[in-house]
């Protein structure tokens, strides 16, 4: 069928042609900004679900709603290994000019520049001249994060709400933030919670962070909803294909619908893949259950290619290995012990082995001592790439 009309686009946040399954959460995001901006208490919002499940599209979309809404938008990607200051500053002072232009912000927006200055000297972070009269620039430079963030973020809510707006800040991959910025960040909430501040926070991540958020403050439960984002529903994921091809006159036999959703799991990310290399055999719709298994041949080739394949050589031999063991045993949950026994070694010799996997965002805990991967069909393609597996080298 026309390249050119293939409606299917799998990409990292790329927005599908048909959002759907997602009413549930983006309706409780709606409400939580319109919340906010009255000036009512909400608490933020963690979307949290394995890898492919569409949670960047999902930030991606409260981003929109918020700025039709009338709210100033902070969006920041936690990079692995990178101190939240590094990069939440520079976003922070665009912000805060905007704000110092409105009149009756403009004592607090300086109060807050202010701020951001001394926050950016004492963690060593460049933003540039800021071109405004600056008063009172030791409200956040300590140099204890736990400290100094709530102070910066306050005195953003504060001149935001003498401009009578609000701010929203999207972070995207919390599960790489810092166990010190994510405490910094949980505790910088909590008190713009309590001043009932018209800021608020979403986030994105994996099904880690509840715990983690758990472990830096034991209130963060009561600070955010952690919506979970796992894979759509059977009727969601066929609407998800058979809505844009529809969109573009086309159409797909009921049995080729049902092989995709099956192969694919109903992950977004997958159907989207599919979708797109379905259209693409395909001489004339409808498309049928041939143009799927041919489209998985392909599908698969892409994944390997890309999506696995960035994942993998990220890893050490020795972090292939385990994950390798971990495929051995299917899609898992597996007990960490099973693991270590197919490995030959003690669980615990494995420790730190696991917990680095974790860092990496490969596998995560469900529950204590159970070892899950956060990529979808991973243990597939770990198959794949290592067929002849025979054990620990």
């Amino acid at each position: 069928m026309d390249p050119l009309r293939n409606p299917f686009a799998p990409g990292a946040g790329t927005p599908p042609p048909a959002l759907v399954g997602r009413e549930e959460i983006i309706s409780a995001a709606e409400i939580a900004l319109h919340r906010i901006r009255r000036g009512r208490p909400e608490k933020s919002l963690m979307f949290l679900g394995l890898r492919g499940v569409g949670k960047t599209v999902l930030l991606n979309k409260v981003g929109e709603m918020a700025e039709e809404i009338g709210y100033s938008l902070v969006k920041l990607e936690a990079p692995e290994g990178q101190r939240l200051a590094q990069y939440l500053a520079p976003a922070l002072k665009g912000v805060l000019i905007r704000l110092s232009k409105i009149e009756q912000a403009k004592v607090l927006a300086s109060q807050a520049l202010g701020a951001l200055q001394g926050f950016a000297s004492v963690f060593r972070v460049t933003i540039g001249e800021i071109n405004v009269e600056v008063d009172d620039p030791h409200t956040a430079d300590s140099g204890n994060l736990e400290i100094d963030l709530p102070g910066l973020l306050v005195s953003v809510g504060k001149a935001a709400r003498a401009a009578e707006t609000s701010v929203a800040i999207l972070v995207d991959e919390v599960q790489y933030l810092s166990e010190e910025d994510l405490r910094a960040l949980i505790v910088a909430f909590h008190t713009i919670s309590q001043s009932g501040l018209p800021v608020i926070l979403f986030g994105a991540g994996l099904p880690q962070v509840a715990g983690l958020a758990g472990d830096a403050k034991s209130y963060a439960e009561r600070l955010f909803d952690y919506p979970s984002v796992g894979p759509l529903t059977k009727p969601a994921a066929k609407e998800a294909i058979k809505k844009p091809l529809l969109d573009e006159e086309a159409e797909i036999e009921e049995a080729a619908l049902e092989a995709i959703v099956e192969i694919t799991g109903g992950y977004p990310y997958f159907l989207q893949e599919w979708g797109k290399h379905a259209w693409r055999v395909a001489d004339r719709p409808p498309i049928d259950k041939n143009d799927v298994q041919t489209a998985t041949t392909e599908a698969t080739e892409a994944l390997d290619k890309s999506f696995f394949r960035v994942r993998f050589d990220r890893l050490t031999p020795r972090e292939q290995d385990y994950l390798r063991a971990m495929a051995e045993m299917g899609p898992g949950p597996h007990r960490s012990g099973e693991v270590a026994k197919l490995m030959k070694r003690k669980v615990e010799s494995l420790g730190p082995l696991r917990s680095g996997l974790i860092k990496k965002g490969m596998i995560w805990s469900p529950s204590h001592g159970d070892t899950a991967f956060t990529v979808p069909l991973f243990d597939e393609f770990m198959k794949r790439e290592v067929p002849h597996w025979q054990g620990p080298a």
